[in-house]
């Protein structure tokens, strides 16, 4: 019985994050549990990732020009996300506009959209798509593996730094985590799948952690702890920064 209820638990908090995560729809009938979401962050990365190799491997298919092809690819990118983690760059950034850190907070729970949101949004999606444009090989590996070590940090920053409120969409990812086996499991996953690379496989691994994580202290530092608005945040930048650098290492390894 003990085993029956772990399972229907598992089950319930991994359909809980796709449907937190994600726009992909579930049936209201499932059993759908939002406790404990977060861990399954990374892998829900990895699915996400594996989607939009699958996308880009169709434009391909139809020979879609190589600029439109990466453009709709970071469309889908957004629309099967609903935006979630681009509406906390945009909060973010508008936070970091504010010089005293005391404010920073206050200045993100404005719902109008500010000058820095716009321009940080604006740059990311500029360099996700140049960063595809210029990708040419390991595409499909690289597109998983930058999905799922962004969710990564996400997780990174959740176990390791404060929550800054005691309300919002975040405040329950802190509340309910299990340390350190929801931190770790995930991290197993990841190099499973980065393993897949081989040799290039390891180096993306490091890669994946070190960008993460060092986002996700980023922000704190810049913040003095995390929100909803900065986890997404995190999130987003490390899949881009993950991307640009894996861009330029293709590009050194195959001259």
């Amino acid at each position: 019985m003990k085993r029956f209820e772990l399972l229907k638990e598992t089950l319930g908090s991994f359909l809980g994050a796709i449907v937190f995560y994600t726009m992909i729809p579930l049936p209201d009938s499932w059993l759908i549990d939002l406790r404990r979401i977060a861990r399954w962050s990374p892998l829900v990365g990895l699915i996400l990732g594996a989607m939009l190799s699958s996308v880009d491997y169709m434009l391909e298919i139809i020979d879609c020009p190589r600029f439109l092809s990466n453009v709709l690819i970071v469309a889908f990118w957004l629309i099967i996300t609903g935006g979630l983690h681009l509406d906390g760059v945009i909060d973010s950034a508008d936070g970091l506009a504010v010089p005293n850190r005391n404010r920073r907070l206050e200045a993100m729970r404005d719902s109008n959209v500010g000058a820095f949101g716009v321009m940080a949004v604006i740059l990311l999606l500029l360099l996700k798509i140049s960063s595809l444009v210029d990708l040419h090989s390991h595409r499909a590996l690289i597109l998983i593996l930058s999905a799922g070590w962004g969710r990564w940090g996400q997780l990174f920053s959740i176990a390791s730094f404060p929550y800054l409120r005691t309300e919002g969409k975040g405040a329950f990812h802190k509340i309910s985590l299990k340390l350190p086996e929801d931190l770790i499991l995930p991290l197993v996953f990841l190099w499973v799948a980065s393993l897949s690379g081989g040799g290039l496989g390891i180096v993306l691994a490091l890669m994946g952690i070190s960008i993460s994580s060092l986002v996700g202290w980023w922000f704190f530092r810049q913040f003095n702890g995390h929100t909803g608005d900065t986890y997404g945040a995190v999130v987003e930048w490390s899949e881009a920064i993950f991307l640009a650098i894996a861009t330029i290492l293709m590009r050194h390894i195959h001259q």
